[in-house]
């Protein structure tokens, strides 16, 4: 992952081909590695995403960067609770792409074809019976992918490199999780993916104040070697890559080997380098009296997470927050259901009031993503994000969109005037009913 922040009102000039509507960055966080295949629930996943929409989605720049194809890729986002990165890279840093709608850059593609051609690497790779073919997802315009036994991977690897650069192409081999080979232009690869982002940055005049990247694994290990990044491995990274730091950063103060896995040592480098805050919001125990709400995104990811507990049931002293929840809405409000149906406010209210504890015996969680806001008048803001809930094993989601106001006696906190929203993508089909706020 990539953590840059750039100055507001810049980042969507260098990102033109995104559909987000949003300022601009601070800071840069690249990583996929905050996925816990070993943790069903996602906790620490969740605990990030909520940290991310709270406080740095509006003015820093998300991006993922992994070794698996396209394919493999949208696969996992069907499978985990990930939020919608700003820039996608994949491939090994074969192919970089922008926004939801993954624009791919074009000028990454040409920056790869020097000393490249596809069909010399398989034509060479085919003579070397110890390497076994991936599955076709896995074979990209610039990335040839292999399987390979540990044992046998020093030798072909250096019998590999010399053919190839005999036949004139400049490659570079990367063995990886103790099983993958990817042969790859010499100018591809994460880090050197992640270099070229942070030069068009750059010459933008859009230079990030910090760049966070995160690794697990021996195709990591180039992205803790670009210049002005602070680095972080996370506490389960692979052999491979604790080999390469023990070889070359253990004594560089700017990149560390956290003590938590995946997200959570994600959060843990945020705060040992001291880039912002880093406590999620979901750790707070009583998220609807922390104190004060530190702008609408804030408001509405608290907001969540108390949606969440309060009809898992996990609320004390009910009848009394469900008094401060009211508050939060104003007496003539409306919302308008995914459905299309409008209804007034309060009467959601009491329905949600009846729904206390209704997911208590389910796996059931919410999370906020793509969240941005404007400030339409003064003291008015307009809010858009995606809206998800898993409930069991369905998952929904819509767009949402959130008129609210600022308190006249308390500035920084908020009445919600107005909430529309609408599916994404028909899946309200699954479960109209239960789906509330």
């Amino acid at each position: 992952m990539l953590m840059v922040h750039l100055k507001e009102e810049e980042l969507w000039n260098f990102i033109a081909d995104s559909v987000y509507d949003k300022p601009s960055c601070a800071d840069v966080l690249n990583c996929l590695k905050q996925v816990d295949h070993d943790d069903p629930e996602n906790l620490a996943l969740l605990r990030f995403n909520a940290l991310w929409e709270a406080y740095y989605r509006h003015d820093s720049l998300l991006v993922f960067s992994t070794g698996r194809s396209p394919t493999i890729y949208g696969d996992l986002r069907k499978q985990k609770p990930l939020l919608t990165p700003d820039i996608t890279i994949m491939s090994v840093g074969t192919e970089i792409t922008y926004g939801e709608s993954m624009v791919p850059d074009d000028g990454w593609k040409q920056y790869l074809d020097h000393k490249w051609d596809r069909d010399v690497v398989l034509e060479e790779t085919a003579k070397f019976p110890e390497l076994t073919m991936q599955s076709e997802t896995e074979q990209r315009p610039h990335k040839v992918s292999f399987y390979l036994e540990k044992g046998k991977a020093p030798n072909v690897v250096k019998a590999l490199s010399k053919r190839l650069e005999k036949r004139g192409l400049d490659v570079k081999i990367i063995y990886s999780n103790g099983i993958a080979l990817d042969v790859l232009p010499q100018s591809a690869g994460k880090g050197r993916a992640l270099a070229f982002l942070l030069e068009k940055l750059n010459a933008d005049g859009l230079g990030p104040r910090n760049t966070l990247v995160c690794g697990d694994s021996g195709n990591d290990a180039e992205l803790f070697t670009v210049p002005a990044v602070n680095g972080v491995l996370v506490s389960n990274a692979q052999e491979e890559l604790l080999h390469w730091y023990t070889e070359n950063a253990r004594s560089n103060p700017q990149i560390i080997h956290a003590t938590e896995r995946c997200a959570a040592g994600i959060l843990q480098a945020i705060g040992d380098f001291s880039l912002g805050p880093n406590v999620s919001p979901r750790d707070i125990g009583d998220c609807m009296s922390s104190g004060k709400v530190l702008g609408p995104s804030h408001e509405v990811v608290m907001f969540y997470i108390f949606y969440e507990r309060w009809r898992c049931g996990e609320v004390e002293n009910p009848k009394q927050y469900m008094h401060n929840f009211k508050s939060i809405f104003h007496s003539t409000g409306n919302c308008v259901h995914p459905s299309g149906v409008d209804q007034p406010m309060h009467q959601v209210i009491d329905t949600l009031e009846k729904a206390f504890g209704d997911k208590k015996d389910q796996y059931y969680r919410v999370w906020i993503d793509s969240l941005s806001f404007a400030e339409v008048s003064v003291g008015s803001w307009l809010v858009k994000f995606d809206k998800w809930e898993i409930s069991g094993n369905k998952s929904q989601g819509c767009i949402t969109k959130v008129l609210m106001n600022s308190k006249v006696d308390a500035p920084h906190h908020y009445t919600w005037m107005h909430l529309h929203q609408t599916w994404l993508d028909g899946l309200g089909e699954k479960d109209e009913v239960s789906w509330l706020l």
